[in-house]
């Protein structure tokens, strides 16, 4: 359960004004109701995916670099 009173009262406390305050617990009350969240084994589960692509990346950049140093290199010569 969300309790937005608790948030909003938070929120004034540390001197954001009573509309604001309770314009950003209504959002954050509304993206935690939307059920569109990650679980943590969801996430677990989705980092051998981003790993892979990261180190897919890394060798890709590696190799363009390595082809641009080699390209001016030859164009000093």
């Amino acid at each position: 359960m969300f309790d937005s009173l608790a948030i909003v009262r938070q929120l004034t406390a540390a001197g954001i004004d009573r509309e604001h305050a309770d314009a950003i617990a209504d959002a954050v009350r509304r993206a935690a109701d939307h059920g569109d969240h990650v679980t943590a084994d969801q996430f677990t589960a989705g980092l051998p995916a981003l790993e892979l692509r990261l180190i897919e990346w890394i060798i890709g950049t590696g190799v363009a670099v390595t082809g641009a140093v080699v390209g001016l290199l030859r164009l000093l010569e």
